[in-house]
């Protein structure tokens, strides 16, 4: 079998989804799943933001693959 034909990430999207979506679902149910706390989730758009920002003002633009995160 070649590598290529391997993994999670040679699966469609819909598949991908799918199988990320009852892990999540499972995750849950047994109480192992993070869940994000307000401070969590303000500093996370924060830092997204501050990624995303920070593209834009790079002299490549915002096509450019992403090294800050």
């Amino acid at each position: 079998m070649p590598i290529e034909d391997r993994g999670f990430a040679s699966m469609d999207k819909s598949k991908q989804r799918d199988i990320a979506s009852k892990g999540g679902k499972v995750a849950h149910q047994k109480g192992v799943a993070h869940e994000w706390t307000r401070e969590e989730a303000r500093e996370a758009g924060r830092k997204g933001g501050r990624a995303s920002r920070a593209r834009r003002r790079s002299p490549e633009g915002a096509g450019s693959p992403r090294q800050d995160l």
